[in-house]
């Protein structure tokens, strides 16, 4: 076993995991049980993911009077987090799915429809139907988008087939990643890796499936006659400076090739060819088998909203909040939480977790005529499986401050089988909670 810091047994690493989903709603507990505010706001959420279903959960549990209402046309939920292990070969595509209903509470309606269109100065939100819905306080929920089309010649029913991986897309995807993965790992050859340019969710997640393929490979025999090559977008693997040389000491160790400033533009499945733009002009890399990951973007329908950026990631749409309380700077009766959410960090499940109570008492401040207090720090938790049964658990802020969970129990750039555990055990409890308001 790994160093963790202090002398702590086994059996109470595996409590201390199992356990991992009390503590964390430990810190939030009280909110819930707070007496209700009576209002008549009309409040609508756009997505019914995790942040969605975890606001509307707390609000309804807040609120006395107030008409919320979640739009989405989702009739599947899907645990995000999951989708790694789905393409490690670890768990059934059925782990990641679940119903939007069942983690939607009473008293909220659901309207099974996607946005058309959201007027911030009418105060309006207008589905595809058609219907239209007037609101005093509008959460963006809506998470963001995967944009497969600008990767020339990639194709969702290509997934699984002549090497191509999609970890991305969905959970049968990650189911068929894994198949194509396996086929590789026994055979060798070229496996080709890296992420896009843009913000993304789960920025650690094509680092661990660089490793998670790299240890199959390994455990089949085939490591020798295979080459790892990774294409960085820019010259780190990892926005956070510490994490990020550690991240490369790594790769230095277990021999990935690292192509720095390469940015996937298009593939040829048949041929088994990734087309890069290089500060040289374009660089063409045969692979056997490659994990395409495609740039993100806020849904179009927030992008014309009016309500991103104009100076910042305007190729992609994040939304114009504060970073401390979430709520946008022009439009103060509109919050965001999760993905869409125009801040340094906090693309992640974690950072959900820590992002809906800070919408959640600003939003109850205005409603009682005072200040919010709750403010997010940048939150990001990251565990970055290095191999099959290890892991590091990276927690960071805004300012790229290491913040641990467990200070002298888990070394946050330890590889540790206690974090391995955190990732497998402990984390679908804790973000079903969430998703139920309970954490």
């Amino acid at each position: 076993m790994g160093n963790t810091g202090i002398a702590i047994g086994r059996r109470q690493l595996f409590g201390l995991a199992a356990g991992a989903g009390a503590a964390a709603l430990a810190g939030r507990a009280g909110a819930a049980q707070a007496a209700p505010v009576r209002t008549s706001a009309r409040i609508v959420i756009l997505g019914a993911g995790a942040a969605g279903a975890a606001m509307a959960n707390r609000l309804a549990a807040r609120l006395e009077g107030a008409t919320i209402t979640i739009v989405d046309g989702r009739l599947q939920h899907w645990y995000q987090p999951g989708f790694t292990l789905i393409a490690a070969g670890l768990k059934p595509a059925d782990y990641a799915v679940s119903t939007t209903q069942q983690w939607l509470p009473q008293g909220v309606r659901w309207v099974q429809d996607h946005a058309a269109a959201i007027d911030p100065e009418a105060r309006r939100v207008t589905t595809v139907s058609g219907e239209v819905l007037d609101y005093d306080y509008l959460i963006l929920a809506t998470g963001l988008s995967l944009d497969w089309s600008a990767i020339e010649g990639f194709g969702m029913a290509q997934v699984g087939r002549n090497g191509l991986g999609a970890v991305y897309a969905g959970p049968e995807q990650a189911a068929a990643t894994w198949r194509a993965m396996d086929e590789f790992t026994r055979k060798g050859g070229t496996g080709l890796f890296g992420r896009p340019p843009t913000e993304m969710k789960c920025a650690g997640a094509p680092l661990k499936y660089t490793f998670i393929t790299d240890d199959r490979a390994r455990s089949q025999g085939s490591r020798a006659d295979s080459q790892f090559i990774y294409a960085a977008h820019n010259d780190t693997l990892f926005s956070v400076p510490v994490v990020d040389e550690k991240v490369k000491l790594l790769f230095r160790d277990r021999g990935f090739d690292i192509r720095w400033s390469h940015v996937l533009k298009a593939v040829d499945p048949t041929a088994r060819q990734a087309v890069f733009d290089t500060p040289e002009g374009e660089r063409v890399l045969d692979y056997d088998f490659i994990n395409v990951i495609p740039p993100q973007r806020a849904p179009q329908v927030v992008r014309d909203s009016g309500l991103s950026w104009a100076d910042k990631w305007v190729d992609q749409g994040w939304i114009e909040v504060d970073q401390g309380s979430l709520r946008h700077l022009r439009f103060p009766n509109v919050f965001g939480v999760g993905d869409i959410n125009g801040v340094p960090k906090g693309k992640t499940a974690a950072s959900v977790k820590w992002q809906v109570p800070v919408v959640e008492d600003h939003l109850l401040a205005e409603l009682q005529g005072r200040e919010g207090r709750e403010i997010y720090n940048g939150y990001t938790s990251c565990p970055l499986i290095t191999r099959i049964g290890r892991a590091m658990l990276v927690e960071f802020d805004y300012q790229n401050n290491l913040t641990p969970s467990f200070p002298g129990v888990i070394a946050p750039l330890e590889e540790l089988w206690v974090s391995w555990l955190m990732k497998e055990i402990a984390l679908k409890p804790t973000y079903n909670a969430m998703l139920r308001g309970k954490a």
